[in-house]
């Protein structure tokens, strides 16, 4: 894992950053905000940008990059919410939003799904009553299975980016890579192969939607093919791009079983078990930055049992795209960071 401790002159300068651009915008969705966003972002200290953009021109193994130091203030944030869609504008945490984004900014653009959390670029992950055992970023008292995020789609982002705001009971953020891991030849080359299915993740189904979102023409649309990739995903490869140091997709417990291709289904077992033997857990504390390479790095959750009495664990998450052009043909505008 790369790591970042910013110094205390370097805190300073980014509160100063974050004092000006909250004062011009009340939210990380203002369009102005996200003209600006990446120009913003280099007036962060030197340092910090160095480490992030060297960490996505490198690509190191470990597919992880912390960045330590912000400091959060508990009394600003007040309590962790009861649920992602109780949003307010603006935002207790919207100096955290702000951080998260310029710094996402420095390896591509954040992205936003019309099917997950109110279409919101910054999404909220919290334990939410009544999906304890959910597959969820909500969920809790359940593993929540590592996976490559958003597995299931052609335009999933090419990093995650999460920070803590709160994690009074330490709870793991579990990652995986192929570093050090050594496949025979035969079951890599199966792998390459597009043998797979991958059905959409719980996030993205309509059950899941905010009770006050409106399915209009453009939202019901997405949900109709959300509903097609998961009666019918399509076959495709689990790795890809170099085979010395290959990329995943990857998301278990969203993948059918291959009953009438065994060769395939023993080589992602294989796999499987691999990624499972060499996890390892990332206790993120608040102010705690990570990203993620969402090609090279598997992400999950350990269990957790949750308070529900406002002082819960409470990350924000961002998914960052490296090129926006790619998901043209499910962007409303040039401009647009919503996938339909």
């Amino acid at each position: 894992m790369v790591e970042l401790v910013l110094r205390d002159d370097e805190i300073v300068s980014v509160q100063r950053l974050l004092d000006e651009i909250a004062g011009r915008f009340d939210s990380v969705e203002d369009p102005g905000f996200l003209r600006e966003a990446r120009l913003l972002a280099h007036e962060l200290p030197r340092r910090l940008r160095a480490a992030i953009v060297d960490f996505g021109a490198e690509e190191p193994a470990s597919g992880v990059l912390l960045i330590s130091g912000y400091q959060v203030e508990e009394e600003r944030l007040g309590p962790t919410p009861a649920s992602w869609s109780l949003r307010t504008v603006p935002s207790p945490s919207g100096r955290e939003e702000l951080y998260l984004c310029l710094l996402g900014e420095l390896l591509g653009r954040p992205i936003a799904w019309s099917t997950q959390q109110n279409g919101y670029l910054v999404h909220d992950i919290l334990p939410m009553k009544g999906y304890e055992h959910e597959q969820l970023g909500s969920g809790s008292e359940e593993l929540l299975w590592w996976h490559t995020e958003d597995a299931f789609h052609q335009y999933r982002g090419d990093y995650l980016g999460m920070m803590c705001l709160r994690n009074p009971d330490g709870v793991a953020t579990t990652v995986g890579t192929l570093d050090g891991i050594r496949l025979d030849p035969e079951v890599v080359r199966i792998l390459f192969e597009p043998h797979f299915t991958i059905r959409p993740d719980e996030s993205h189904l309509p059950k899941n939607r905010a009770p006050e979102q409106e399915v209009d023409g453009a939202l019901a649309t997405s949900y109709q093919g959300i509903e097609q990739q998961r009666q019918a995903p399509e076959k495709v490869a689990v790795l890809f791009g170099s085979r010395e140091a290959p990329y995943m997709r990857l998301d278990p417990f969203f993948m059918d079983r291959l009953s009438d291709e065994p060769e395939a289904q023993a080589a992602l077992d294989a796999l499987v078990r691999a990624v499972d033997e060499h996890l390892q857990d990332l206790v993120l504390r608040p102010g705690d930055t990570c990203f993620i390479d969402n090609y090279r790095a598997v992400h999950g959750r350990k269990p957790f049992s949750a308070r529900y009495d406002g002082r819960d664990r409470w990350l924000k998450r961002i998914n960052v795209a490296c090129d926006l052009r790619k998901s043209r043909d499910k962007r409303a505008s040039a401009a647009s960071r919503l996938l339909q």
